[in-house]
């Protein structure tokens, strides 16, 4: 079987391609020797084989998985720039195989993945839509300071349920219901000072009149928390503790509101008080969502230039991939090199090496 591949080399990248002959041959003694390419055995859940009978190397399978994934280009693109610059020919066949190879590849890191999001003391969650093949689904993400997990599946409790069963830890997210389930959890700030921001600016008077006010009570809680993070330990709500007070009658006065965006964000505050507030207690906790938006922001582009994914197997090798790529870069490694060892061990029926650790 040929091989191509590529090797890191000073400067530049090199093209290998390289004839590997397998057989069996019989001694005097009548023993046989025989040598077969590595094979991963065969899951239920990957139509996609394993194995080093495979023309694509495991560096040029993570350069493709580069230029898919990480740089977005379409199989089109991959196939100019392999030609253009590599002086490779292959098809958009191969490049898809490639790439669910890889997913399959570091499907083992999942539990991983898991396990560490799990244990986390904070945990940053939030989705954005997605399509299948059409069909409208979501991408949910897990991000810790050091690690990145993301899923495809229904905008729905049951998703998290099974992700974060014995989650015990605290849960940053914005205000979708499903979220509400935890008991120690978080409210994005920046979100309700977009939305207090947005009302302040209306031209209805009782909503710039609410929204002045959500705005003064936000801004004063922030900065409250920053003189504390800045002192002796301790919590802020004494000093904060009017500001809520007014903020919380202005919310239940206006939770009727016949004005749509002011009845919206008053009930918002209420029916989120303890969580929206936990910093006031908790001043070295965060207070926004914005590590699980930045993980979502390369795969939003990602989303608009693709339209998504076509199979189930590939939306499964996408976040896989995705959750590697993410993880790798927050620890301060390339995921490149170490994508290439795990297809490499993989192909081979080994174990996958462990994810690196942080730098």
């Amino acid at each position: 079987v040929y091989v191509l591949d590529v090797v890191m080399a000073t400067p530049g990248l090199h093209v290998t391609h390289v004839k590997h002959i397998y057989g069996e041959s019989t001694c005097a003694c009548g023993h046989r020797t025989q040598t077969t390419p590595g094979r991963c055995p065969a899951e239920e859940e990957w139509a996609v084989e394993l194995t080093e009978w495979h023309l694509i190397g495991p560096t040029l399978a993570a350069l493709i998985v580069c230029l898919a994934l990480r740089m977005r280009l379409s199989r089109a693109r991959i196939q100019e720039f392999l030609h253009d610059w590599l002086g490779l020919q292959l098809s958009i066949g191969v490049l898809n195989q490639t790439i669910t190879e890889g997913g399959r590849a570091v499907a083992p890191l999942e539990a991983e993945l898991l396990r560490e999001v799990q244990q986390a003391q904070v945990l940053h969650a939030d989705e954005t839509g997605w399509k299948e093949a059409g069909r409208p689904c979501w991408l949910w993400v897990l991000t810790t300071v050091s690690t990145t997990l993301f899923v495809i599946g229904s905008r729905s409790w049951d998703v998290i349920a099974d992700l974060l069963e014995h989650y015990a830890g605290w849960l940053m997210s914005d205000g979708y219901l499903a979220y509400r389930q935890f008991a120690q959890r978080l409210r994005c700030l920046a979100h309700l000072l977009r939305k207090a921001r947005g009302l302040a600016e209306s031209v209805t008077t009782e909503a710039q009149a609410f929204g002045t006010q959500a705005l003064d009570g936000l801004s004063h809680v922030v900065e409250a928390v920053y003189r504390a993070r800045a002192g002796p330990p301790g919590g802020v709500g004494a000093e904060v503790a009017t500001d809520l007070a007014r903020l919380r009658a202005a919310c239940e006065a206006h939770r009727d509101s016949a004005h749509l965006k002011t009845r919206q964000l008053a009930r918002e505050f209420l029916n989120d008080w303890d969580a929206i507030w936990t910093v006031v207690e908790h001043p070295e906790l965060p207070l926004t969502n914005n590590a699980a938006e930045r993980a979502l922001r390369q795969w939003v582009i990602a989303r608009k230039l693709s339209y998504g994914t076509r199979t189930p197997q590939g939306s499964r090798a996408f976040t896989l991939l995705a959750s590697v790529i993410e993880t790798c870069r927050q620890r301060e490694v390339s995921p490149w090199p170490y994508l290439a060892s795990v297809i490499a061990a993989r192909r081979q029926g080994n174990a996958a090496p462990p994810l690196p650790a942080t730098a």
